[in-house]
């Protein structure tokens, strides 16, 4: 292949490989990841592979990305399809984080537990992260009654990670999950 063909098939080839690390992931975690795996089910030359991710955090970075834009698009289509005004942005953002988490958490992992790098909602950083935190940001605005938005919205996030952590890992009362999520859309940021 000459350079300018292997170029064109870069981006491509870079696709098929984090979507092939993210499905291997769900299906069977990341311990189950690695470059061998991933050329076998691409059909993707393995030094290639390493030329374009190195390591196991490189692409574990590339599921992250990929996962943060997921996240963002799904928050973005929870708040544009809200009832209820602005004030009902919250609690349909909430709905729709807590069921991307739920549904992938091995990419959820990648987001938020194993790459320390990625920041949310600061600069610099990727725009994926940046665009989640945005839509949270969006969605907190309209209860944030004076109190600084970003600031909300990071109160947001933490409260939304932590659930989801805690309950994954089997600390919280699965009998009052609903009263949970239900606080979280409608009790917890009410305005002061």
């Amino acid at each position: 292949m000459s350079p300018a063909e292997e170029a064109d098939a870069a981006p491509a080839e870079r696709e098929r490989l984090v979507l092939a690390a993210r499905q291997l992931a769900e299906a069977e975690g990341w311990a189950a990841v690695t470059h061998r795996r991933l050329a076998e089910r691409t059909g993707i030359d393995i030094e290639a592979l390493y030329r374009r991710f190195p390591d196991l955090a490189a692409l574990m970075s590339a599921v992250a990305v990929l996962g943060f834009a997921d996240l963002a698009a799904a928050l973005a289509a929870a708040r544009d399809t809200a009832t209820g005004g602005e004030r009902g942005q919250w609690p349909a953002v909430v709905m729709a984080y807590l069921d991307f988490a739920y549904a992938s958490p091995e990419v959820y992992d990648a987001m938020l537990a194993h790459t320390a790098d990625l920041t949310l909602g600061r600069d610099p950083g990727p725009g994926a992260p940046r665009a989640a935190s945005a839509e949270l940001r969006a969605a907190l605005t309209p209860l944030a009654a004076g109190r600084d938005p970003d600031t909300l919205a990071e109160v947001g996030w933490a409260l939304l990670h932590g659930t989801v952590m805690l309950t994954r890992g089997g600390r919280l009362r699965p009998d009052v999950q609903e009263q949970r999520e239900e606080m979280i859309m409608s009790g917890i940021f009410a305005a002061p």
